[in-house]
């Protein structure tokens, strides 16, 4: 998957990489790349799990042990996806609630158009946006996030780590972008949605009559 996030490097250097790892590394990003270009060329629906076997030159068993599904071909960065989640909540600015941070979160890392000029990234948004299957597994795949969002909000709020508030935030914060996908202006109700989970409802809602 396209990344428009850069990251510093922080702490000490990681373990060098064994070659066995190495030679995994790079047939899986194989993988990847060789079913990104062919969904963006002919269409998800349209290219099948052998095509892109073939051409990243493994056999189906190799690509079925790297990505278990179709759907996971074009989501390949999970885990880096869910630790930039929860940077976001324990690295945010002093005096950044965290609703607030999880809107920063929402807006430049699921906001498709917030990389418009980015084309390689563009073309990726575009094939989630209109592939249904596509759609479905990635507002999955955050909301597995969820249990470890709620975890990280309850330590950084000095709340239990089963508070059923949390665990609604963690839900709410990460099903909002798709609420507002469909949106004349994501951007927009990306904003509102989060405006809700800072302030309450009551500031939010019309009074009954």
């Amino acid at each position: 998957m396209p990344s428009t996030t850069t990251h510093a490097a922080t702490g000490p250097a990681p373990a060098p990489v064994g070659r066995r790892e190495r030679k995994k590394a790079a047939t899986r990003q194989a993988i990847a790349d060789a079913a990104l270009r062919l969904f963006l060329e002919r269409g998800y629906d349209e290219v099948g799990i052998r095509e892109i076997a073939d051409a990243a030159d493994v056999s189906t068993t190799t690509l079925f042990k790297h990505f278990p599904v179709k759907e996971a071909l074009v989501f390949d960065e999970d885990s880096d996806q869910e630790a930039r989640l929860l940077a976001a909540v324990r690295e945010r600015p002093e005096g950044r609630s965290i609703p607030a941070a999880l809107r920063e979160h929402a807006l430049t890392t699921r906001l498709a158009t917030g990389a418009a000029e980015d084309g390689d990234f563009a073309a990726f948004a575009n094939l989630v946006a209109t592939t249904p299957a596509l759609r479905d597994y990635a507002q999955n795949m955050w909301l597995r996030h969820a249990a470890a969002l709620a975890r990280v909000i309850a330590e950084e709020s000095g709340l239990a780590a089963d508070d059923p508030v949390c665990a609604a935030l963690a839900h709410f914060a990460l099903e909002a972008p798709r609420a507002a996908s469909t949106h004349d202006n994501p951007r927009q109700a990306i904003v509102r949605a989060f405006d809700l989970l800072e302030h309450g409802w009551s500031g939010h809602a019309q009074a009954d009559a």
